[in-house]
């Protein structure tokens, strides 16, 4: 993994994956007590950041070997960014998505063409599953984290928070970053080293959740108790990457954990002041620069706000706290 990646990324997603902005509000300033810019990449195509990963993977592969289709397991965002690739591309694609991940995202990732196969996360494998039907019809895997090219797409994220912070005068802050398998942390992580040394990346996650932040402490990658069951679905995973987490242990800062209620809060506070809608797992980075202020250094810090794919009935939730 390295910058080249990325710019090589970049320069495969230019006209196609959209720079989505930095915003802010004063309202969120004055409860965070410094200023606050909020990457939006809920406003990338599926409604997510994983678009850029999924680009980056599939225009990588030789032209053969695409063609043949391609193959991801995922609760939902990574799901709708293979699809949605996958249908840009004209190859086929399986997404293997648990039978209790949101309906939006299911219905979403149906919506973009893909065949999706259901399966029970907490008595089925995703991997036994996943290898017997890549196996049976020769498609390529793409993995949701531990793959470079999908780090380096989630990477070019990370390139234009340095142009965009600098262009708002922020040369030192804390990058927050929602975070299950470490790809959008490693990616922006590594762009930010080579762009803009300043900005310190940290992982955000969920009380329950916090595998990141527990192997960055120990030095090596811890696991979680479970692997569901919490509220932030889009980024619980069983432990960091084999990949992404010797990337992220190098550059990161220490982990902020998150409680689902102030979760809930950010969600209602970005509809209400930045008029755009996040998901859990999305708003777990600016729940942690909202309410977690004394683990932040700095007049300002930036955190992404990664995905805005949720059901009706958890936005009304939100709004209802």
């Amino acid at each position: 993994m390295n910058i080249q990646m990325i710019e090589a990324a970049a320069t495969r997603a230019q006209g196609v994956t959209r720079r989505t902005p930095l915003l802010s509000a004063q309202a969120l300033d004055a409860i965070a007590g410094r200023r606050v810019l909020v990457k939006a990449e809920c406003l990338q195509h599926t409604g997510s950041f994983k678009f850029r990963g999924a680009w980056s993977a599939l225009t990588a592969l030789p032209e053969a070997q695409r063609a043949k289709g391609v193959i991801a397991f995922s609760s939902g965002n990574h799901a709708q960014g293979v699809a949605l690739a996958a249908q840009r591309l004209g190859v086929p694609a399986v997404i293997l998505m648990p039978s209790d991940a949101p309906a939006a995202k299911i219905d979403g990732t149906r919506s973009y063409g893909a065949e999706v196969v259901l399966y029970d996360r907490g008595r089925q494998s995703r991997e036994e599953i996943g290898a017997a039907l890549a196996a049976d019809r020769d498609l390529t895997l793409v993995r949701p984290y531990d793959d470079p090219q999908v780090i380096a797409g989630q990477g070019t994220c990370g390139l234009e928070i340095a142009e965009q912070a600098a262009q708002e005068g922020v040369t030192e802050a804390d990058v927050l970053v929602c975070c299950g398998g470490g790809g959008l942390t490693a990616g922006i992580a590594l762009a930010l080293e080579a762009r803009a040394p300043g900005l310190r990346p940290r992982p955000a996650e969920p009380a329950g959740f916090d595998d990141t932040a527990r192997s960055l402490r120990s030095g090596q990658r811890e696991t979680n108790a479970a692997e569901a069951g919490g509220l932030c679905d889009a980024i619980l995973t069983p432990s960091p990457g084999e990949i992404t987490f010797p990337i992220n242990a190098r550059l990161c800062g220490p982990g902020i954990v998150v409680t689902e209620d102030e979760v809930l809060q950010t969600m209602a506070l970005a509809a209400r002041h930045l008029k755009v809608i996040a998901e859990p797992g999305g708003a777990a980075a600016l729940a942690a620069a909202l309410f977690h202020g004394a683990e932040i250094d700095g007049d300002a810090v930036i955190c992404t706000l990664s995905g805005g794919n949720l059901d009706p009935a958890m936005l009304v939730r939100a709004l209802s706290v």
